[in-house]
């Protein structure tokens, strides 16, 4: 089981608190019943249904057990306390790519909650440890796994 601290907004505990519902209120049941199915065919020796129900069980139990682990040891973050002048975890920063000239908009999450499909980065990541403590108008230049990029910190916001 964790016992490390899982820094999270309040909006990303209620995702995995609302997972976390539905595979012991919805997917447990539905497993049981595929189980009880299998069952029904006999000899559990041969039966591929039974086994492939059981591992998907298997699975399912190790799901909740890591997310029963993160919200017992979650500590959310206060986002009153998020400063603005300054870029911390649970900030959003819009920053300048300085060799493509794009401008982007990231949210710094803890690990937990990094999607960068939703443009949230965690604050152990390269770009997001990189932001940490810096200020608008700030340059930064970080390892990607294409080379070197910079980017500029245009705005810090929560």
């Amino acid at each position: 089981m964790m016992s490390k601290e899982v820094l999270m907004t309040p909006d990303g505990l209620k995702k995995i608190e609302e997972e976390l519902d539905h595979l012991k209120s919805v997917r447990r049941r539905e497993i049981a019943e595929k189980i009880k199915a299998a069952l029904a065919f006999g000899d559990i020796s041969e039966n591929a249904e039974y086994d492939e129900a059981k591992n998907e069980q298997a699975e399912l139990e190790k799901r909740i057990m890591k997310l029963e682990g993160i919200v017992g040891n979650a500590v959310l973050i206060d986002e009153s306390e998020i400063k603005k002048d300054e870029v911390s975890v649970g900030s959003t920063v819009t920053v300048k790519d300085i060799e493509f000239d794009e401008v982007m908009e990231y949210a710094i999450v803890g690990p937990t909650e990094a999607d960068p499909y939703e443009n949230k980065i965690s604050n152990e990541s390269p770009v997001g440890k990189a932001l940490i403590g810096k200020r608008v108008g700030e340059t930064i230049e970080v390892q990607v796994p294409d080379g070197f990029a910079k980017f500029q910190i245009v705005k810090i916001g929560r």
